[in-house]
């Protein structure tokens, strides 16, 4: 069972999850070797990799502020997970050679212990310039070239241009028009949420769930779909512990264990009431972690863990709010935990007392 990445939107497959006019919401789409991530600021990130005909593993991320007049900035990330002969024999220091569509395209200067460099303003044309076009790319050291696909790029930077409002004006990515640049939206201030301290524990909190363990599952069960929390919909025969936390005088945070995959499992949270009948309100069925008012959730996107999806709920007095959302990318095999930080929810999260 491996729901959280449909939810989050993983680059698993070619996938828009939220797309709506007024990009109050981020959005997650991938074609091919290519993704993009835009966030609720409708800051957009693209990122591209090697094809999986390659050995060497290589990523370019090339992100774009909302508004009008912003540039495109891009960094290059050489891959390296586990022993890789190529990659240890490099200096601390080393220079790539860049070429674009055969041409030189300058030098890349990348340090050993981070393996990313930011590439100029120059070089970042020359890419944006082939990849709609079936362009060649790739970066050289010895004898060793890291070659970037183009397969997927004209999709998502296309899909760039439309979240930005950018289509038609002048500072489109791939459909370029006559449009002044001074039509396309402005950027959205990240929401500011304050998270509110939660109460102390009560006597009585240990054992709630104990005591009233039947009607409260009976309660959480009415709020689940399909198989989103299959351990519990299966039943007393299939009944895992509840545990319960303190929210405020009259609020609990319920939670239990809603399904286990191969490298994963999601743990389901509940705001309910304190006293009968417990009205209940689900916040997620693919929770990992609960901790001092916040969820938190973090999920493989396959067993190597070279792709990982994470997720933030913050308790604000009256609700857990979704306060972040994000992917490190396609599971290319680039680094241990992932390669980027591709969010499509980022908030500021205040103490109350702020």
């Amino acid at each position: 069972m491996f729901k959280p990445f449909v939810v989050l939107g993983m680059p698993m497959a070619l996938l828009v999850l939220c797309a709506q006019a007024a990009h109050a919401e981020g959005l997650s789409f991938s074609h091919n070797d290519w993704e993009l991530a835009c966030d609720n600021t409708r800051t957009c990130r693209a990122a591209g990799y090697q094809s999986d005909s390659d050995e060497l593993s290589v990523s370019v991320l090339l992100t774009r502020k909302a508004g009008p007049g912003q540039g495109v900035t891009g960094q290059l990330m050489i891959g390296e997970y586990g022993e890789n002969d190529v990659v240890s024999k490099l200096p601390k220091t080393f220079k790539l050679a860049m070429r674009v569509n055969g041409r030189a395209a300058g030098q890349v200067v990348v340090s050993k212990s981070s393996l990313v460099a930011d590439l100029s303003a120059a070089q970042v044309a020359e890419l944006l310039a082939a990849l709609p076009r079936a362009g060649t790319m790739e970066w050289s050291a010895g004898n060793a070239t890291w070659r970037l696909s183009d397969k997927g790029a004209a999709a998502v930077l296309l899909k760039m241009d439309e979240f930005q409002g950018r289509l038609g004006t002048a500072g489109a990515l791939i459909k370029k028009g006559t449009q002044n640049e001074s039509t396309v939206p402005p950027p959205v201030a990240a929401p500011v949420v304050v998270a509110a301290a939660v109460a102390k524990a009560q006597p009585g909190d240990a054992q709630f769930a104990a005591k009233y363990s039947k009607a409260l599952r009976k309660v959480l069960r009415a709020t689940i779909k399909g198989d989103d929390c299959s351990l519990l919909a299966q039943g007393d025969a299939g009944d895992t512990e509840l545990t319960v936390n303190r929210l405020t005088d009259s609020k609990l945070l319920v939670s239990t264990q809603c399904w286990s995959g191969a490298y994963n499992f999601g743990q389901g949270y509940w705001i309910i009431d304190s006293k009968p009948p417990y009205h209940s309100e689900l916040v997620t069925t693919s929770g990992s972690d609960y901790s001092d008012g916040t969820i938190s959730a973090s999920q493989k996107g396959r067993g190597l863990g070279d792709c990982w999806s994470s997720d933030s709920w913050t308790w604000d007095g009256k609700a857990f709010v979704h306060t972040a959302s994000s992917s490190t990318g396609m599971c290319k095999l680039l680094a241990p935990g992932g390669a980027w930080s591709l969010p499509t929810i980022v908030t500021e999260v205040r103490p109350t007392n702020r």
